[in-house]
């Protein structure tokens, strides 16, 4: 099979000089596709079109200034996520700050060094693979997730609200935001190992015999191997979450028997997270119950099922809980439980 060849990044220059835009020509022609804009409107409409990996923009030019277009690319959602680097004269920190201020990654001062710039552009072109990278790397942990959704009952908007609530619960916990950021992606992927239980015993409407309820236990550990071990990241925490979102609190929970803060913090949270969410969705064997007779079952259930201050502290998160129920509802927003 032939090898798939990545193209060479491109780079918008954009200056209203003809010999500043040579220049750049030189320097960077030789790695990169260039394209060229002699003014901010012109500069828009390439982006627009061309979808450039880089943007060099100088900012004092005749009509619009490369704040002001700078700003309208960060304003468009197509153009937002394209690092933008100002090429100028202008050598105030005040006109530094400004450019930050309008969106700039870096400040690049004429007259240009080409050793500079070449490194400049070769380090915030790899911030953006490194970037690309990482959405693609959610965007399989999440598929992952919702491909255990498939063979049970469950929906992919399972996974979203039941992932939202554990970020909720986890900054109330004490997390900062990248720890509850990787605690969203990291969530959906909880009951991944349900891929591995056969049909009939996941989709039984009735009661499981002992057997049926041993292997359907079993999802938690072949979740575990599916995801791997990882020294680091959102696929080790994973990977503590599917092994431990089924210990309780007072030890009764499996598959290790484990009891209290012997149970990872984020499978703690994510307990709470998914029954909570499962006990107010609607599934084909059974209706949704209203909210305040999930929370009384959690109220019930601290100190035996769930961390009892956990629970407590998810109790007085129902408003930003509401919110997230109206946006992923199954239904309309109207029928959505109270």
């Amino acid at each position: 099979m032939k090898a798939s060849v990545r193209l060479p990044a491109r780079i918008l220059a954009v200056d209203d000089e003809p010999s500043n835009l040579q220049l750049l020509r030189q320097i960077l022609q030789d790695q990169y596709g260039m394209l060229y804009a002699k003014d901010g409107q012109r500069a828009l409409e390439l982006a627009q079109q061309e979808h450039p990996d880089l943007i060099l923009l100088d900012v004092m030019m005749p009509g619009m200034t490369g704040y002001e277009v700078c700003r309208q690319l960060k304003a468009n959602p197509a153009t937002a996520a394209v690092p933008v680097i100002f090429v100028t004269a202008l050598a105030e920190t005040s006109d530094e700050l400004s450019g930050f201020e309008a969106g700039a990654v870096d400040y690049i001062m004429k007259p240009v060094s080409a050793p500079i710039v070449k490194a400049r552009v070769r380090t915030h072109l790899s911030l953006v693979r490194t970037d690309e990278l990482l959405e693609s790397r959610l965007q399989i942990v999440q598929r992952l997730g919702l491909a255990a959704e498939y063979k049970d009952n469950e929906t992919g908007l399972h996974v979203i609200r039941m992932s939202h609530f554990a970020r909720l619960l986890g900054l109330a916990a004490g997390m900062n935001e990248a720890e509850a950021e990787d605690l969203l992606h990291a969530a959906p992927l909880h009951d991944v190992g349900k891929i591995g239980i056969p049909d009939r015993i996941l989709q039984k409407p009735g009661t499981l015999d002992v057997e049926e309820r041993r292997i359907m236990q079993s999802h938690v550990e072949i979740g575990a191997r599916i995801i791997g071990e990882h020294q680091r990241g959102v696929l080790k925490l994973a990977n503590r979450i599917a092994l431990g979102h089924h210990e309780k609190w007072d030890g009764s929970g499996y598959p290790a028997g484990l009891a209290g803060e012997a149970i990872p913090f984020e499978a703690r949270i994510v307990a709470i997270a998914d029954v909570f969410d499962a006990l107010t969705s609607e599934r084909p064997y059974k209706k949704a119950w209203p909210v305040e007779k999930a929370l009384d079952y959690l109220r019930d259930n601290r100190g035996r099922h769930f961390d009892p201050a956990l629970v407590d502290l998810f109790l007085t998160l129902m408003d930003p809980v509401r919110e997230i129920m109206r946006r992923w509802a199954e239904r309309a927003p109207a029928q959505a439980p109270d």
